[in-house]
């Protein structure tokens, strides 16, 4: 069982790092995205990635030791929770510090990880609302009615309303 518990805390430390990681891309991407920076973020978006890839697999090491826990205790293990563990080892009170010191500080950065991510998020969407815009003015300006001048055989001498449809102005 001690031998299982460490490496517990050793796969909640490897996690946690992998999130401060994490953390500090999305903390890069925000200005990046602000900036316009669309080759920036892909790279950072990549960096995410791996990241992403590597907590994969320890969060599948961390659910494999917490199998092992849950048998050698014999314990359900869809109800054992790293809170239940830690009230299980108040004998032991090296370990239940250590994981209930992890736990706080995998919450607290998981919790600015989210908040950081839906900021980016609303970022990343005002973004391409400002895209969808421009694009919808420029469609909108080479479609516009025509105006209602003629000339003298009566033909429609008039331009398209909002100015000229082509992309430089050469009198001013």
């Amino acid at each position: 069982m001690a031998s299982l518990v460490e490496v517990l805390i050793d796969t909640l430390n490897k996690e946690e790092s992998e999130y401060v990681t994490l953390l500090d891309l999305s903390r890069k991407k925000t200005p990046v995205i602000v900036a316009g920076e669309i080759e920036k973020l892909q790279k950072i978006t990549d960096e995410e990635q791996s990241v992403v890839d590597r907590l994969a697999a320890l969060d599948s090491k961390r659910a494999e030791t917490m199998r092992d826990i849950a048998d050698v205790m014999n314990r359900d293990v869809t109800t054992l929770k790293l809170s239940h563990l830690i009230e299980m080892l108040e004998k032991r009170p090296s370990e239940r510090d250590a994981i209930a010191a992890l736990r706080d500080r995998l919450k607290a950065t998981v919790g600015e990880l989210k908040m950081i991510n839906d900021q980016n998020r609303e970022l990343i969407r005002q973004s391409l609302d400002i895209v969808d815009f421009n694009l919808n003015l420029i469609k909108s300006q080479r479609s516009a009615p025509e105006t209602g001048n003629y000339n003298r055989s009566a033909g429609i001498a008039g331009s398209a309303l909002g100015g000229p449809t082509g992309g430089f102005d050469a009198k001013q």
